[in-house]
């Protein structure tokens, strides 16, 4: 028996990167997978990757999972995805919350004065705001069942300087989200998690790695580690111990005894980013 087996789990986008990697994890643990994301033609983004790709792989691994095309600043098109839901199944146990938009600025190395301002509405409303009005839809469903998981895929530059001033302040708001959502659900069987990946081996790093000669690639971890992180605290009974928490993915990896892909572990959360 799998261990997430009956379960129903939301991942947002999930077309590639740490978002796929929950997908499959949580695919293969049993759970029917509902994954978001922009992408449903190759092209049509500049990595590759799309929202049925991703279902396909799940699907050829013996698991359960649906496509579902969305732009996570649509709010009725979110509204539409958890309606879906509860017409297909009547429940939700899980939501991840990983849909970022990325600007191409992100690792540029210049100052915020010299970026676009547009940097702040895509990083905060597709990553800080998106995983809000997810929360809320997936607490109306969580609550009247006393139990669920909500996932936030967060980053160590919630306390220190990562990159980009906007990316910072979001991955920040993000985990105070986490804490006071965790506060409310608490005495609702409801538990709000922040994971921490380390440096994490996508198709976007694979892609720029000669351009960031200051990272150290060894110890990175796969797309799919913090999955099997989330996945774990799904399983978990006690899940609530971890609740209103910011948690490095390595940090569960050995509460859990889980490793990487391959059997290994990696580093764990990234620090003195260049």
């Amino acid at each position: 028996m799998k261990p997430l087996a009956g379960r129903i789990a939301i991942v947002t986008g999930g077309s590639r990167g740490i978002g796929k990697g929950c997908a499959l994890e949580l695919g293969l643990a049993g759970a029917k997978v509902y994954v978001t994301g922009r992408t449903v033609e190759e092209g049509q983004a500049p990595l590759p990757g799309t929202v049925g790709a991703t279902v396909a792989e799940i699907t050829e691994a013996g698991g359960e999972a649906v496509a579902v095309p969305c732009d996570h600043r649509d709010d009725a098109a979110v509204e539409r995805l958890f309606a879906r839901v509860d017409e297909e199944c009547g429940r939700l146990d899980v939501l991840v919350n990983n849909a970022f938009l990325i600007p191409k600025e992100l690792t540029s190395g210049r100052p915020f004065w010299e970026l676009p301002l547009s940097n702040w509405d895509d990083m905060i409303d597709v990553g800080t705001r998106s995983a809000y009005v997810a929360s809320v839809h997936a607490a109306q469903r969580m609550v009247p069942a006393g139990a669920g998981l909500i996932a936030n895929v967060s980053s160590s530059g919630a306390q220190e300087y990562a990159w980009h001033v906007v990316y910072g302040v979001g991955k920040c708001a993000l985990d105070r989200i986490t804490a006071d959502t965790a506060h409310e659900l608490r005495d609702h069987g409801v538990a709000v998690v922040s994971l921490w990946p380390g440096l994490v081996l996508t198709e976007r790093t694979r892609g720029a790695a000669k351009q960031l000669p200051g990272l150290n690639f060894e110890g990175a971890e796969s797309q799919r580690f913090t999955g099997r992180a989330i996945a774990h605290l799904a399983a978990d009974p006690k899940v609530v111990r971890w609740s209103g928490q910011a948690v490095a993915s390595r940090t569960l990896a050995d509460a859990y005894g889980f490793t990487d892909v391959g059997g290994g572990l990696p580093d764990g959360p990234l620090h003195d980013r260049p």
